[in-house]
């Protein structure tokens, strides 16, 4: 069971609960504090205060006072006329997640929603329910399109009271929800690429001296020493040492992957800082501040830092990406790693092995290249809203682009996971440590190693699907 209190959610719980459906409730003390702010939010339109959303109009029309009489009637229509999204769905787990951080919003006590409206939301979500809502439509300044669609679909014909429908619309949890979800898989296809760094180490027979952990203390990077110390376990009880290296000086995709690698590391976990702050701050406008006696205008809906968070995150892993690319193409290369060309087996000379590979992981590792491009510095519209409405980060399009760039970072980490073992198969498997020898049995595990006459693997889906899951790094 899942308890929202609005204060403690994690990015692993979020996760957890968006892909495994199971009970969601709200804690009684968020019950309790929803309940109070309700009647102060009642006390302050009984007064007459200017209040945006509750007692006046939104957008341009935030002069015009609405007729008590009209409320509820003008809160039907807000939520009805903002359902304006465009294209396909979001992914189930996305909007799943959505809908646990509007509920985790609500939770807070900060909104002028009933907790009768939250209790229905958790209903919802322990039955399991898949939501639909349009991928376009958010400009990352509040997700008041995706939300109106999910909002529609979580609460259906449920009369919404003064003042429900901005708060339930108005706030980013669909960005949010998004860019926890692309996160966790990015450091998921993060950890997978550096077990696979140190795999294609041991298939190069590179030189293992620039993974020593003085390396680390003299360049006192977190991610770096990470990465190290990563790659120092996996090839424990390797021969790789041993035996010394082929080369004095390993190509950079090799002798660099730590630094590259540790980069990664530090930028995702500034990253994960700042997503595990917005999972659990006010993004809404007004911000009720009973204490003070009013409802004070606000800004929170701004979502610069996880705009900028999205970029940074995609700009760290496409390095990886094509470090590891390289890394795999060198391997089939007879002359660059002391194998055949590409990789064939023993009398198979005649056939090309793993090499026709290399054009597909080219291609996708290009695309997902060009997903770093940077949203966050997009413009808006200076007429949106009378010049009201003039900034946009584009949240929404960042985490989009690293849900898509891992999609496409772990079909390089299957290609590569295939040249990989079957170069460490003509190498030698006995060179292999205790971890590293885990690693390649788990991959033959779904890909069987080529035979004379065998083509390249056809299907790779299932060692994608495994490696989404953690296959190299468990």
């Amino acid at each position: 069971m899942l308890t929202l209190t609005g204060s403690d959610l994690t990015i692993f719980t979020l996760v957890a609960a968006a892909r495994h459906p199971a009970a969601v409730v709200v804690s009684p003390e968020a019950i309790a504090r929803m309940r109070s702010n309700r009647a102060f939010a009642e006390r302050i339109a009984e007064r007459g205060d200017d209040v945006y959303g509750l007692t006046t109009g939104v957008g341009v029309r935030k002069k015009t006072r609405i007729d008590p009489a009209e409320l509820i009637r003008f809160n039907r229509r807000l939520l009805r006329e903002h359902a304006t999204g465009q294209g396909p769905l979001l992914p189930v787990d996305v909007a799943r997640a959505s809908a646990i951080l509007l509920l985790n919003q609500l939770a807070a006590g900060r909104t002028n929603v009933r907790p009768e409206l939250a209790v229905r939301i958790a209903e919802s979500l322990s039955e399991g329910r898949a939501y639909a809502i349009r991928s376009f439509g958010s400009t990352g300044m509040g997700d008041v399109v995706p939300l109106a669609d999910l909002v529609a679909d979580l609460l259906g014909d449920v009369e919404l009271a003064a003042g429900e429908a901005l708060p339930l619309i108005g706030q980013s949890s669909v960005v949010t929800a998004h860019a926890a979800l692309a996160l966790h898989d990015a450091q998921v296809l993060q950890q997978e690429l550096v077990v696979l760094a140190a795999l294609d180490l041991e298939a190069f027979a590179a030189n293992p001296t620039p993974y020593h952990p003085a390396a680390g203390e003299l360049r006192p990077y977190p991610g770096y020493r990470r990465a190290l110390a990563e790659l120092g376990h996996l090839l424990g009880g390797s021969r790789l040492a041993a035996e010394g290296p082929r080369h004095l000086q390993s190509p950079l995709s090799f002798r660099n992957a730590a630094g590259v690698l540790g980069a990664a590391y530090d930028a995702l976990a500034f990253c994960e800082r700042q997503v595990a702050i917005e999972l659990n701050a006010h993004q809404q406008n007004p911000l009720a501040l009973p204490e003070e006696d009013r409802m004070l205008p606000v800004a929170n809906f701004e979502m610069q830092a996880i705009a900028a968070a999205m970029d940074f995150a995609r700009i760290a892993l496409a390095p990886c990406l094509t470090a590891q690319t390289e890394r795999s193409l060198k391997l089939m290369q007879a002359s660059e790693s002391g194998l055949s060309d590409g990789l064939e087996p023993p009398g198979d000379a005649g056939g090309h092995g793993l090499s026709e590979l290399a054009w597909p992981l080219q291609a996708i590792a290009a695309e997902a290249r060009l997903l770093i491009q940077p949203v966050s510095a997009e413009l808006g519209s200076s007429t949106q809203a009378e010049g009201i409405e003039d900034r946009m980060t584009m949240a929404g399009l960042g985490a989009r682009r690293l849900a898509e760039m891992v999609g496409l970072g772990l079909r390089v980490a299957a290609i590569s996971s295939v040249i990989a073992a079957e170069a460490v198969d003509l190498r030698g498997r006995d060179r292999l440590g205790p971890p590293l020898r885990a690693v390649h049995e788990r991959i033959r595990g779904i890909v069987p190693g080529l035979a004379v006459g065998d083509p390249p693997p056809a299907d790779l889906e299932p060692l994608i699907a495994a490696l989404r899951g953690g296959l190299l790094a468990r």
